[in-house]
């Protein structure tokens, strides 16, 4: 059985060479965690995440973008609602992608997700992202249509090319201080099943399940499949894919909470330090302050006492 730390490191792909995704575990055991002690660590570090954003925000330089994908049913919604609770909401934003609209399809597919990248001293989010371009229209051709796509560019090799144009992009943000973090959680055909039914089963779930979610089953081959080239194609150590067993909710929050914070305690966002003629101009203005404070004191006491 291995440790919580070995298996954060096993989830971590910076090399795409050789990836199979049909070799990475859906649920693990980690010594000593079980869920009640997973929920009490990642307390902990989402504490710790927030202690971490706070300098961040203040540092002004780096930033964070998070990505999370998943089969439906995947657990991404909730584990960023664990996560990121008690991050403070001035200094962090969820975006979450749907379809694109017409405005959208009139771009390039990356030209919306510019609008949402995260600003320096902040943590983005993505729920769903880029990814969706070399996923679902992959899986689904007849959607590439839609993307108005000169004929010409719509080759044999479309999907190598926007695994390409991914990961320059990415190459680009990291070289802009964006600490880039790709999460992948990971579940298995009968889990997504137990789920789906569990939603169908629960009245106040019901809204979380579209008919076509069932229906995508169907081609659960060709995602696996199509998640593996983009993983294979995307990952690098500036911007590693963390592919997270899924299977147990509990266990794939602290992983990413701990992914999390490790990611920024590396980085090492610190608190400006003033200069010393700046120092100086602070102490001289508490000096004014204290003395504020002793003349209010004062004039109270005196009507005390006339009083």
């Amino acid at each position: 059985m291995n440790d919580l730390a070995s298996v954060i490191a096993s989830c971590r792909v910076e090399k795409g060479k050789g990836f199979r995704l049909r070799s990475r575990p859906t649920k693990v055991d980690v010594s000593g965690i079980d869920k009640l002690e997973a929920e009490e660590r990642l307390a902990e570090c989402v504490a710790r995440l927030d202690q971490l954003q706070q300098r961040l925000y203040a540092e002004d330089q780096q930033s964070v973008l998070a990505i999370f994908q998943a089969m439906d049913g995947g657990g991404k919604d909730s584990t960023i609602r664990a996560v990121f609770s008690g991050v403070n909401p001035q200094g962090c934003q969820v975006m979450a992608f749907k379809a694109p609209g017409p405005q959208e399809l009139e771009h390039d597919f990356l030209w919306r997700h510019m609008f949402h990248l995260p600003r320096r001293g902040h943590i983005g989010v993505h729920n769903r992202s880029w990814y969706e371009e070399v996923l679902v229209v992959r899986v689904h051709p007849a959607i590439l249509a839609a993307r108005k796509l000169p004929k010409a560019r719509v080759t044999d090799a479309i999907w190598e090319e926007r695994l390409e144009s991914i990961a320059d992009f990415e190459r680009y943000l990291a070289r802009q201080g964006v600490i880039v973090l790709k999460f992948f959680l990971n579940i298995s055909k009968e889990e997504q099943r137990d789920r789906f039914i569990d939603r169908i089963d629960t009245p106040e779930k019901n809204w979380k399940l579209d008919t076509a979610d069932i229906a995508e089953r169907q081609y659960w081959d060709e995602y696996q499949h199509a998640y593996e080239e983009a993983i294979i194609g995307t990952a690098a150590p500036h911007a590693p894919w963390i592919v997270v067993p899924g299977d147990r909710k509990w266990l794939a929050r602290l992983i990413v909470a701990e992914t999390l914070v490790e990611a920024l305690e590396k980085a090492n966002p610190e608190f400006p330090a003033l200069g010393e003629q700046e120092r100086e101009m602070l102490v001289s203005r508490r000096a004014v302050l204290e003395a504020e404070g002793t003349s209010s004191a004062g004039g109270k006491k005196k009507k005390q006492n006339e009083g």
